[in-house]
């Protein structure tokens, strides 16, 4: 019994790579990133050689600069200072600021008198007030932490006391049904659910700590990143001035590095 003439198989041929096929590879983005900086560095060295070479350098002469700055002991040693001073201040900042945060939070009180002031100094500008900091911790690495440490420590604040006010109440509901006390409940429901809101504090924290410590060094020093940058600065040195500004954005971006690491293996547990 015959079931029909048999209908010829399509023959498909190699498959089209799509657009978004690149940003799914495991170093598609990276690949993309170094593109683009690439393409910026290109522009820049174009556009500074028709520029004044008094303001601004090209990054050929900026990555010479760096070989001669990182062979000058005195600015290393100011560099060394100033990341000792900011991961001083920025562990005081997440500490203090996740914990004040979870007590805003989740406690009525917290919520009720503490949260308004919180928001009230956190929308103070905080540069007018460097002078305080100046008298009352003298014009050392003590004064320039706690100018950094207020820049970030209410981002911290804010950021986790929404993190763990949005955590769904039928998980808070279900814990206690099944008998956990308040210790349980904070260790298995409301860390674990906070967690994506810590490490943006974390984020938002880091900026803020590192605006704070850099303002107080240009303000307040007379040897350390400031007097470098002022030095460079009032002397016409853009390549110099360029390459240091290099530095201070490598140390920030390992510190975010840092947080992403921490947050992707904190965060395995969400799938």
């Amino acid at each position: 019994m015959s079931d029909g003439p048999m209908m010829p198989m399509p023959i498909s041929g190699p498959s089209t790579p799509r657009r978004g096929d690149f940003f799914k590879a495991s170093n598609g983005p990276l690949l993309a990133r170094l593109a683009l900086i690439a393409v910026l560095l290109v522009i820049w060295e174009i556009a500074a050689r028709f520029g004044d070479r008094l303001f601004v350098a090209p990054p050929s002469a900026v990555f010479v600069s760096l070989g001669t700055l990182l062979s000058n002991g005195k600015l290393v040693a100011a560099l060394g200072l100033g990341l000792y001073e900011l991961i001083i201040a920025f562990i005081i900042a997440a500490i203090g600021g996740g914990l004040i945060g979870l007590f805003v939070g989740r406690s009525r009180i917290g919520s009720v008198v503490f949260y308004p002031i919180v928001l009230f100094l956190y929308s103070l500008p905080q540069a007018p007030l460097l002078p305080l900091f100046v008298l009352a911790f003298g014009i050392g690495s003590a004064g320039k932490i706690a100018f950094g440490v207020t820049h970030g420590i209410f981002a911290m604040i804010v950021t986790m006391a929404a993190g763990v006010r949005d955590i769904d109440p039928l998980l808070l509901r279900a814990a206690r049904s099944m008998g956990a006390t308040r210790g349980q409940i904070l260790l298995n429901v409301i860390l674990p659910s906070a967690t994506a809101s810590f490490f943006n504090g974390l984020r938002l924290a880091m900026s803020g700590v590192l605006l704070g410590v850099l303002l107080a060094e240009l303000f307040v020093s007379q040897a350390g990143i400031g007097f470098f940058t002022h030095r460079f600065a009032d002397g016409f040195q853009p390549a110099n001035l360029f390459a240091l500004i290099a530095m201070l954005a490598a140390m920030a971006a390992t510190l975010n590095e840092l947080c992403r690491i921490g947050e992707t293996r904190f965060n395995r547990w969400r799938g």
